[in-house]
């Protein structure tokens, strides 16, 4: 087992990589968090459930329509002398098939409306129709900048995207009732009443995305000013064969991120449609404030896929994929902890009507703090071109996470789901730690590994037990035992942090 990190100029070049990239989705992440308190004060449970069930759906179409072609670009962009030839084929690519599923999605929004009962809701599938296929079309552009480490620009990009959608939300779901209701005869409320329906306030949140998706589209026009749309159909071949396998993860990881709230919509007991997407509103809201884990693991991932590819040909490259592994889970069980503890702080972000489902957050943090080790441990698979175990991977993930919903939730409702995720993301974990060790072993530290998640649930465990109501002595308690936790770290990581500073 290892005791030592290595140098770490690459772990610091990771973490400096990180950091910046991270900006854009840490920064957009919290900026959009910041609207779950306004959604969940105007909106009635059951329209955030529409909310919910939406981006769901979205969640899953949108890997589907970028088939795995992100990671490929990155791994053929490593191996191709033609760069520009690995540009223009995936995203010509990626053109073609949005245009195609635009095109099938409008044709027969009717159909689709009526299927997921929304009767004549027809313009909520057209929003998404094209919300999806303009955000299919800038993943390449977008992985482009970032393999080519131009983050200042990604950055940018991404965060005009964020405020842009921000801005228009507050527009629309704020400022115009105001104006409708304290100014109704000014000539611009006037104006506004003639196009704002304040009864579909859920709409304007879709037309906010939309308008966002379609600037960003715009804004990456000069990546691609040279591209003819030109396929090279051996490469495209190449490529495919590549990417089906993490297609099929993708799409896998994506069930186990989305499906319970449509399986909830589908099976939770109710004796009205309303009700029922009262629920699923409550657990999306819950869901939101468990994202706090989630931001530090994307950021993670945004910068670890071209790290790791860029690092598979150093001699020392698995001791780095060892330490970075460490490094993940103890931040990431301090997240855990932190957020855990100050629950009742947290938990006001949302409204008062949702706060009945707080008790699925710390099953939902442990359970994305197990998606983040998986993901850590999948690089072993990518690397060595068997991406095949990560399609088997998830989709025993998927099965998992519908098997247990569909037990689960007529028994215990959205806490089914909860518990469905914790354990689909554990067994997936632990799989491809232990089939990894075969293919591509790395002496990953586990007593540590193990330790640190644990000693954090522990700490939790013992704050519970004290049951104490909410107020300064709990406060002060609970930051005796985070503060615990971070000392307990350093005493058993102090020669390897300080070497990490001085490296």
């Amino acid at each position: 087992m290892p005791t030592n990190f290595l140098p770490l100029n690459p772990l610091k070049r990771l973490a400096g990589q990180t950091a910046i990239y991270g900006l854009s989705s840490i920064v957009g992440r919290l900026l959009n968090y910041l609207l779950v308190p306004l959604y969940t004060r105007v909106l009635i449970t059951s329209d955030y459930g529409i909310y919910t069930e939406m981006y769901a759906w979205v969640s899953i179409l949108w890997v589907i329509l970028t088939y795995g072609m992100e990671t490929t670009f990155f791994r053929f962009s490593e191996s191709e002398k033609n760069k520009q030839s690995v540009f223009n084929t995936s995203f010509s690519s990626l053109i073609v098939t949005s245009i195609l599923f635009l095109v099938l999605v409008v044709g027969n929004s009717g159909s689709i409306s009526q299927w997921m009962g929304y009767g004549d809701r027809i313009n909520y599938i057209i929003y998404f129709g094209f919300i999806l296929s303009f955000d299919a079309m800038a993943a390449i552009p977008f992985a482009r900048l970032r393999q080519q480490n131009r983050p200042i620009r990604f950055v940018t990009i991404k965060l005009i995207n964020i405020g842009l959608n921000i801005a228009l939300n507050l527009f629309f779901i704020l400022l115009c009732p105001y104006l409708i209701t304290h100014f109704p005869e000014s000539e611009f409320t006037k104006l506004i009443s003639t196009i704002f329906n304040p009864d579909d306030l859920v709409g304007y949140i879709f037309i906010s995305n939309l308008v966002a998706s379609t600037i960003t589209l715009i804004l990456l026009l000069p990546e691609f000013r040279f591209n003819k749309f030109r396929f090279n159909t051996a490469l495209l071949m190449r490529m495919l064969k590549y990417s089906w396998p993490l297609m099929i993860v993708a799409i896998a990881g994506s069930i186990n991120l989305s499906i319970d709230k449509i399986l909830l919509s589908m099976l939770l007991p109710g004796n009205s449609d309303a009700e029922i997407m009262s629920q699923v509103g409550i657990y999306g809201a819950c869901y939101k404030v468990s994202i706090i884990m989630t931001l530090f693991v994307q950021t993670f991932r945004y910068a670890a896929d071209p790290f790791f590819f860029a690092e598979s040909g150093k001699s020392d490259s698995r001791q780095i994929y060892a330490d970075v592994l460490k490094i993940f889970t103890i931040v990431t069980s301090l997240i855990f902890l932190i957020t855990t503890l100050y629950l009742d702080f947290v938990i006001t972000f949302i409204g008062e009507d949702y706060r009945t489902g707080r008790d699925v957050i710390p099953i939902l943090l442990m359970g994305n703090l197990f998606l983040g080790i998986f993901y850590n441990l999948s690089f072993w698979y990518k690397l060595t071109n068997k991406t095949i175990y990560g399609a088997l991977l998830s989709i025993i993930g998927a099965g998992i996470t519908i098997i247990l919903n569909i037990i689960l939730i007529p028994k215990i409702g959205y806490y089914g789901s909860a518990w469905a995720a914790f354990f689909a993301y554990f067994i997936m974990m632990a799989l491809s730690y232990f089939i990894g060790k075969k293919h591509f072993p790395v002496q990953y530290d586990i007593k540590k590994i193990v330790f640190y998640p644990g000693l954090a649930v522990l700490l939790f465990y013992v704050s519970t037990l004290l049951n104490l109501e909410t107020g300064l002595v709990k406060y002060a308690i609970n930051t005796m035992l985070a503060a615990l936790y971070i000392i307990m770290i350093f005493a058993m990581e102090k020669r390897n942090f300080l070497q990490l500073l001085k490296s």
